[in-house]
C-alpha cells in the first residue's frame, strides 16, 4: 500500500505556504505569534505529533502540540505579558495553558486555548503505570511518542520555520501506510495503545504493521490493571469515530474487547443495529454508539460493564433503559397512542431515540417514530389556567383532567378545539 504524500518543500517561503493554506488564519496567526516570542527567548519552538501527520497527509488540522525545548511556562507567561489572556501553568510537568483574549479566541474554530509542552521523556514504573516523566530534549520527547507516524515535528522558530524533524521512520511509515510502535515494549508500557493503533489504523486507511501486531497479544492481559477511566476514555474517543463500527470489530478480532470485558462482543447482529443508528448528529454519536452497542445485554451484564467502566450517570442511565426498552419492544405493538406514550415518557429521550433507530420494521418501529417525531409534543389546548378561570379549585384534579385531554387528543377522538372543550365540559360535570 502507497499512500501519495507531496514531499516536504526545502524553500522556506514554500513551506510556510504549505502551512498557511492547511491552517485557518486564525491558528496560523497564533503559531507565528508562538514561534515570535520563543525566537525573541531562544527556545527551540515544534508542532508535533497528530496535526505533522494530518498535514502531511492533507487531512483537516484540528489541535496543536506545540513543544518547547526549554521553560513552556515561561513561553507562555511571555504570550500573556505581550498578547494578554491569562496562563494556567503546572511548572513541575512544565506545561502551561494560554488562555487566549478575547481579541484572539475564535469561536468558528473552537478555538480558545493554546498547549505549550516542555520537552520531556517518560519511563514507566511497571507495565499499565502512568509515565514518570524527566525533563528532556526534542530527540527524548520525539521517542516517548506511541507510533512513528505519530512522531514527526514542524519547528517553528526563526530561520528555522518549517524544518521537519523525522528521526525514526515517521514520514517512511506514512507512505506505505502503516501504524507502527516505537519500541519492542510500548504495548506493554502502555496498553492504551492497542486502543489507538487501531484507531488510527481505521480512520486513515492505514495497516498495523506486522512486527507491531506480533507484539500485541503480550499486553491483552494487562488491559486489566488499566483504571476504570483510562480504557473508558480510549472507547469514547473511539465511539466518535466515523468508522467506529471498523475499529471494534477489528478490535473483537484482535481479542482487545473481551480483554476488557467478556460481554464487549462485536458481530454482525450488533453491527447492523450499530450502523443503522450513527446518523446523528457528530456531538451525539458518543453516547448513542454506546447505547446501540450494548442495548443487547441483560441488565446484569450492563452491570458488570459499569463496574469495568465506570459510566458517569447520564449515561448509565441512557444505556440502561436502552437495554430495558428493547428487551420489551414488543409491548409497543397493539397498543393505543396514548398507551405508548405512557410507557415511553417513563425514558429518557436518548434512549427512545436510539431503540427506534435499532428497532426491526413494524407496529413497535412506527410507534417508536411517532412518539419521537409527534406524540411527545402533544398537549391540549387546556391548561391549568383554564380550569381555574372555570371554578374549579387547585388540585390533583387538573393533572387528571389535562391527561385525559391530551390522551384524547392523542387517540384520535378529539381532532378540533370545539370538540375538546365539549369533553372538558363533560370531564368537569363528572
Amino acid at each position: 500500500m502507497s499512500i501519495p504524500i507531496s514531499s516536504w518543500p526545502a524553500d522556506p517561503e514554500a513551506r510556510a505556504n504549505r502551512l498557511a493554506d492547511a491552517l485557518p488564519p486564525e491558528r496560523l496567526s497564533l503559531l507565528r505569534m508562538a514561534a515570535d516570542e520563543s525566537t525573541a527567548r531562544a527556545l527551540p519552538l515544534y508542532l508535533v505529533g497528530g496535526c505533522v501527520r494530518d498535514l502531511l497527509l492533507g487531512r483537516p488540522v484540528t489541535d496543536f502540540d506545540l513543544v518547547v525545548e526549554g521553560d513552556a511556562v515561561a513561553l507562555a507567561r511571555g504570550l500573556v505579558a505581550k498578547h494578554g489572556g491569562k496562563v494556567t501553568a503546572h511548572p513541575r510537568f512544565g506545561t502551561a495553558q494560554w488562555f487566549l483574549p478575547e481579541s484572539l479566541a475564535s469561536p468558528d474554530f473552537r478555538l480558545s486555548t493554546l498547549d505549550l509542552i516542555s520537552a520531556r521523556s517518560e519511563s514507566y514504573a511497571h507495565p499499565g503505570a502512568l509515565p514518570k516523566v524527566k525533563f528532556g530534549s526534542l530527540t527524548d520527547d520525539l521517542r516517548r511518542r506511541d507510533f512513528t507516524v505519530n512522531a514527526l515535528a514542524l519547528r517553528l522558530d526563526g530561520g528555522h520555520f518549517g524544518d521537519l524533524r523525522d528521526d525514526l521512520g515517521g514520514l517512511d511509515d506514512l507512505r506505505r501506510g502503516i501504524v507502527r510502535i516505537l519500541h519492542p515494549r510500548s504495548f506493554v508500557d502502555d496498553p492504551t495503545r492497542i486502543f489507538r493503533a487501531v484507531r488510527y489504523e481505521q480512520r486513515l486507511g492505514f495497516r498495523i504493521d506486522e512486527e507491531t501486531l506480533s507484539l500485541l497479544p503480550e499486553a491483552l492481559p494487562l488491559i486489566d490493571k488499566l483504571s476504570a477511566e483510562r480504557v473508558r476514555h480510549e472507547l469514547d474517543l473511539i465511539l466518535e469515530e466515523e468508522n467506529a463500527a471498523g475499529m471494534l470489530k477489528r478490535l473483537a478480532g484482535l481479542k482487545a474487547l473481551a480483554a476488557v470485558h467478556p460481554a464487549l462482543a462485536w458481530n454482525q447482529s450488533i453491527r447492523k443495529r450499530f450502523e443503522s443508528g450513527r446518523a446523528v448528529s457528530s456531538a451525539e454519536r458518543q453516547n448513542f454508539g454506546w447505547m446501540l452497542w450494548l442495548m443487547h445485554l441483560p441488565r446484569a451484564s450492563l452491570e458488570q460493564i459499569e463496574k469495568r467502566l465506570h459510566f458517569h450517570a447520564g449515561l448509565r442511565d441512557d444505556v440502561f433503559a436502552a437495554s430495558a426498552l428493547y428487551a420489551d419492544l414488543d409491548s409497543l405493538a397493539g397498543k393505543k397512542p396514548s398507551q405508548c406514550v405512557a410507557l415511553l415518557d417513563e425514558f429518557p429521550l436518548a434512549a427512545v431515540r436510539a431503540v427506534h433507530l435499532a428497532a426491526p420494521r413494524g407496529e413497535a418501529r412506527r410507534n417508536l417514530q411517532d412518539y419521537v417525531e409527534t406524540w411527545r409534543r402533544v398537549k391540549p389546548k387546556a391548561t391549568g389556567h383554564t380550569l381555574k378561570k372555570l371554578g374549579l379549585e387547585p388540585g390533583p384534579v387538573y393533572q387528571s383532567i389535562l391527561l385525559k385531554l391530551k390522551n384524547a387528543w392523542l387517540d384520535g377522538e378529539v381532532k378540533t378545539e370545539a370538540e375538546e372543550r365539549a369533553l372538558l365540559a363533560k370531564l368537569i360535570k363528572v
